[in-house]
C-alpha cells in the first residue's frame, strides 16, 4: 500500500446536510427557505461551521434586498429576532408580551420583514448549530493536532471576522452581489452592527444600504456602574421612573401619567441634579444631598432611606426586587413591566428566575426548533444553543490594546462608517421599559456624535412601548414593523 505524500490532497469537510422547503406567505408571497452550514476557513483549512436560514422570495431577483439578522449575548442565537419579530412565522405572545402558556405555538407573522427583504438568520459561532471544527489528534505521540482553538471565535475580532466572512460566502454562492444588503442586530448583535458598519467595506467589500440596531449595547463603558461614575446610574433612571409609574409606586407621578411626560422629567433631573450629586459627592451641602435624595426616591418609588443608604445609586438589581416587594414581586430585567413571585422573599440575596430572559428560553427554544426541525425539516442530533453561556463567559477583547486603554465601544466605527458611505442609512430604535440596554443611553450618545446635518438625517432614533424584546408586545412590533418598512423604502429611493 502507498502511503499519501504530504501534500496530498485532503477528503473535503463534510457538514451536515441542508434542508430546503417552499412555501407562501401573506398568501401572495411565494418564497423558499434553506437551512445550512457554511464552511468557514483558516489558511485554507475549514475552521468553523456557521449555521444560517436564509428566506429568499421566488421572484424577487438580484435587485431585491437581502438582510443579515444575528442577535447578541454574546453567546445568543439568531432565534429571537428569527421567530420573535422579523421571520413569515412567529411564537405567539399575549397581546402584552406576557409569558405565553407552554408549549410556543408558531402562528404566521403578519408583521415578517419578508415583504420587503430576502432574510438570512445567522448564528454566531457557539449558538444555535454553529460550531467550531474541534482539533482532531492523532494516535501517534509524534502527530501534531489541528491547532484550531474552538474557542477563538469568543472574541470582539474574530466573532466579526466571522460574519464578514459568512457573508461575502453566501453573497457569492448565491449570487447576490447585486443585491442591496441590510444589517440588523439586536443588543450585543447592535454593537456587532455598528462596528460591521466599517469593517464590511473595508474588509470585505460589501457596501451596506442600511442598518439596523435593536436595542443596542453601543459603548461598554455604560453597562459597568461604579461608585466612581456617572453614566450608568443616569442612563438607566428614567426607565426606572417610567417602571415605577407603570407598577403604581411613583411618588413623583400620579398613576397614567403619559410616558413620555415620565421620562422628559425623568431625563432633566438625571442630567442636572442628579448628575451634579454623582459628580460632586460629599462636595455637595448637605440640604442639597437630602432635596436630590428625596426627588430621586420619588421618581423611582421606593423608601427614603434604602436610596441613602444606596448613596442615590440603585442597581437595576435592587430595583426590580424592591419595589413591589410588599407584594412579594420582581421585576423583570429586560422589561420592568413584567413581574413575577418572589420565590425566596426572605433571602438577602434575589435567588429566584429573571421572570423576562430566564423567563421565556423554553419558548424561544421550542418555538426554534418546531420551526427548523419540523416546518423546515432540518436533520441533526445537534442541541440548539439559544443563549450559551459558555460562550458569553469566555468572551473576550482579542484587539491589540494597552492594559491602560480600555475603553470598548462601536459608536466610533458607526460614525465612520456613515462617513465612509455617504448612502448608508440607519435604524437605531429601544424599548422604554428596557433596563439592561436602557434607551437613554443612545438618545445620549446619539447627542454627542457631532453629526452634521447630512449625516444626522440618515439616522432614525425611535422607542416603543416594552422591554428589550419589545415586538413581544402586539402594538409595538406593528408600529416597528411600519417603521423598519419606511426605513427601507427610503434608503432604497434613487
Amino acid at each position: 500500500m502507498t502511503e499519501p505524500t504530504s501534500d496530498a490532497k485532503q477528503p473535503e469537510h463534510q457538514v451536515p446536510a441542508a434542508a430546503e422547503h417552499s412555501a407562501i406567505w401573506a398568501d401572495s408571497l411565494a418564497y423558499t427557505v434553506r437551512s445550512e452550514w457554511i464552511v468557514l476557513r483558516e489558511k485554507e483549512k475549514p475552521v468553523a461551521e456557521m449555521f444560517a436560514t436564509a428566506y429568499v422570495a421566488d421572484d424577487g431577483g438580484e435587485g431585491r434586498p437581502v438582510t443579515f439578522v444575528f442577535n447578541g449575548g454574546p453567546g445568543a442565537a439568531s432565534a429571537y429576532l428569527h421567530v420573535g419579530a422579523v421571520g413569515p412565522r412567529r411564537i405567539e405572545f399575549p397581546a402584552d408580551g406576557t409569558l405565553p402558556a407552554p408549549p410556543a405555538q408558531l402562528v404566521d407573522n403578519a408583521e415578517s420583514w419578508l415583504a420587503f427583504t430576502d432574510l438570512v438568520f445567522v448564528d454566531p459561532v457557539g449558538t444555535g448549530f454553529s460550531r467550531a471544527i474541534e482539533p482532531e489528534g492523532g494516535d501517534d505521540k509524534d502527530s501534531k493536532p489541528d491547532k484550531n482553538d474552538p474557542k477563538a471565535f469568543f472574541g470582539l475580532k474574530r466573532d466579526l471576522e466571522s460574519l464578514g466572512e459568512f457573508m461575502s460566502r453566501w453573497l457569492s454562492t448565491r449570487r447576490r452581489w447585486g443585491s442591496p444588503v441590510f444589517i440588523a442586530g439586536e443588543s450585543y448583535g447592535g454593537f456587532r452592527a455598528a462596528k460591521l458598519a466599517r469593517l464590511l467595506p473595508e474588509g470585505y467589500g460589501i457596501g451596506l444600504s442600511g442598518a439596523v440596531l435593536i436595542s443596542p449595547a453601543l459603548e461598554f463603558a455604560p453597562l459597568n456602574a461604579s461608585d466612581y461614575d456617572a453614566l450608568p446610574w443616569i442612563d438607566k433612571l428614567p426607565t426606572m421612573a417610567g417602571a415605577a409609574v407603570f407598577h403604581g409606586r411613583s411618588r413623583a407621578f400620579e398613576e397614567g401619567t403619559p410616558l413620555a411626560e415620565v421620562h422628559a422629567a425623568a431625563e432633566q433631573f438625571a442630567t442636572t441634579e442628579y448628575v451634579a450629586y454623582l459628580t460632586r459627592g460629599a462636595g455637595l451641602a448637605d440640604e442639597e444631598r437630602d432635596a436630590i435624595l428625596t426627588r430621586l426616591a420619588d421618581l423611582l418609588g421606593l423608601p427614603i432611606d434604602l436610596v441613602k443608604r444606596a448613596e442615590g445609586r440603585i442597581t437595576m438589581t435592587v430595583f426590580v426586587r424592591e419595589l413591589l416587594r410588599s407584594d412579594r414581586k420582581v421585576l423583570g430585567l429586560y422589561d420592568s413591566t413584567v413581574t413575577a413571585h418572589d420565590p425566596f422573599p426572605d433571602r438577602e440575596a434575589f435567588a429566584g428566575p429573571d421572570p423576562t430572559l430566564a423567563g421565556i428560553e423554553s419558548v424561544y427554544t421550542s418555538g426554534i426548533n418546531q420551526q427548523l426541525r419540523q416546518e423546515i425539516g432540518v436533520d441533526t442530533e445537534r442541541d440548539y444553543h439559544l443563549l450559551s453561556y459558555e460562550v458569553f463567559n469566555s468572551w473576550k477583547i482579542d484587539i491589540e490594546k494597552h492594559a491602560l486603554d480600555s475603553n470598548v465601544g462601536s459608536t466610533d466605527d458607526l460614525r465612520y462608517g456613515m462617513s465612509l458611505n455617504p448612502h448608508l442609512r440607519v435604524f437605531i430604535t429601544h424599548g422604554r421599559y428596557d433596563l439592561v440596554t436602557p434607551y437613554f443611553t443612545t438618545d445620549r450618545i446619539r447627542n454627542l456624535m457631532r453629526l452634521d446635518p447630512d449625516v444626522a438625517a440618515r439616522l432614525t432614533v425611535t422607542h416603543y412601548g416594552g422591554g428589550h424584546m419589545f415586538y413581544a408586545w402586539q402594538e409595538s412590533r406593528i408600529a416597528f414593523r411600519g417603521a423598519v418598512g419606511a426605513f427601507y423604502e427610503s434608503a432604497l429611493a434613487p
